[in-house]
């Protein structure tokens, strides 16, 4: 009798349990515009749905940002990199490339460095995941893209701004100011209130108090800052005294945006065209009061220009020393 050949039994060893990959979510928006702040939510909403969606998913923490003038740190950003280096999650999910960098550089250098940490970064919109050899060059094109829209949508904005400027229709024309009020069709009138304590200010300076001896003057009146605060800041007090907008004028254009990508603010000092409309509104101090105090602040100036340069001055102002002269 043949021996017959035993039967062979194949048996299939599952693979271990990946378990569920941890998500960390990325947002950001260029402004804190009250739309931009909906737009971020919009973001965040869509993208934790994405993840819920994925039964393989489990959502680790939401990123985010909102660049606001000159900020370009990205607070949440540098976290997510930080977090990124000490493993806490496997993917990065974005809801398109223009959200994730600023230019094409920063893109192809961030995603490079996750790549290297093991980590996946997944573009929603687009529907890209770097974790693909293949969608290597087409992330890189489509960052350019992005890049060149961001800087066209600038632009854009920043003539837009500027026809409103030359035209006079610009809202920023009628922006309030302590002092200020807006009526039904969103002029600026006059707060009789307020406007009592903008003319206390210039009279109190022009008698020669320092801007110290003011701050202690309204906080013994117990009048309160524009912030609705016990003690005034000098600041404040400075901003008043320099404020066109008491003679009723408006001047546009006192800082300017820098080249994109960093769009750094800073002061216009001439470099840049600037907007002034005369009899915008109702003045609360007289010109020529309003003059004599721009006069007494650059007399009382610890700063002189001295052929062209800015140097400190020897002395510094003191309305004590200036009763006793």
């Amino acid at each position: 009798m043949e021996n017959e050949k035993s039967k062979m039994i194949v048996s299939m060893i599952p693979a271990k349990s990946q378990g569920l990959k941890m998500i960390a979510i990325y947002c950001r928006v260029s402004t804190t515009h009250e739309e931009q702040e909906e737009s971020l939510d919009i973001q965040i909403k869509t993208l934790k749905q994405v993840v819920a969606d994925n039964p393989k998913w489990m959502l680790y923490r939401v990123y985010s940002d909102k660049d606001s003038g000159g900020n370009v740190f990205r607070p949440d950003f540098q976290k997510l990199i930080f977090d990124c280096y000490e493993n806490r999650f496997d993917i990065v999910l974005v809801k398109t490339i223009s959200r994730f960098a600023r230019n094409t550089v920063d893109l192809l250098e961030t995603v490079s460095r996750l790549k290297g940490l093991g980590i996946e970064v997944i573009f929603q919109q687009e529907n890209l995941r770097t974790s693909e050899a293949d969608n290597d060059m087409l992330i890189s094109a489509l960052g350019a893209i992005a890049q060149a829209e961001s800087e066209s949508t600038g632009e854009a904005i920043k003539w837009g701004l500027k026809r409103g400027f030359i035209s006079g229709n610009s809202k920023l024309y009628s922006r309030k100011c302590f002092g200020y009020k807006q009526n039904e069709d969103g002029e600026l009138i006059v707060d009789e209130e307020q406007a009592a304590v903008v003319r206390t200010i210039f009279d109190l300076y022009l008698s020669g108090l320092s801007i110290g001896l003011i701050v202690r003057e309204l906080e013994i009146r117990e009048i309160k800052s524009p912030q609705g605060k016990r003690i005034w800041s000098k600041k404040s007090i400075q901003t008043v005294l320099g404020n066109e907008k008491y003679i009723g004028r408006v001047l546009l254009g006192k800082i300017y945006t820098g080249d994109f990508p960093n769009n750094k603010q800073f002061l216009n000092d001439g470099e840049h065209e600037q907007f002034l409309m005369k009899d915008a509104h109702e003045p609360i101090i007289e010109l020529e009061k309003f003059k004599q105090a721009q006069e007494e602040i650059k007399r009382r100036s610890n700063i002189e220009i001295v052929n062209g340069a800015a140097k400190r001055k020897g002395t510094h102002y003191s309305s004590k020393r200036e009763k006793q002269d």
